[in-house]
């Protein structure tokens, strides 16, 4: 239930109201919101992983990207790669 929530909402929006959506998050991210809720969030308004994966890599610098991945571990590091590499 909750990971659909606002779905319906996103599916009217642009491309670019999605990206300054998403860029509210990434900046989010950067004050401290969990790398986790990032991407669920992300994919959510851009309408699925492979949408906010294109978003992230846009408003996200390279060198920015590869940091958020090694800074975690385990199964984490590998969904983090998944959505930022």
């Amino acid at each position: 239930m909750f990971e659909n929530i606002g779905a319906d909402i996103y599916k009217t929006w642009s491309d670019d109201q999605r990206r300054a959506e998403i860029g509210k998050l990434v900046e989010g991210h950067r004050a401290g919101l969990p790398l986790k809720i990032l991407f669920q969030m992300a994919s959510g308004i851009a309408g699925s992983p492979d949408n906010a994966r294109d978003h992230l890599a846009a408003l996200i610098p390279a060198d920015e990207r590869h940091k958020m991945v090694t800074r975690e571990k385990g199964a984490d590091q590998a969904l983090a790669a998944s959505f930022l590499m």
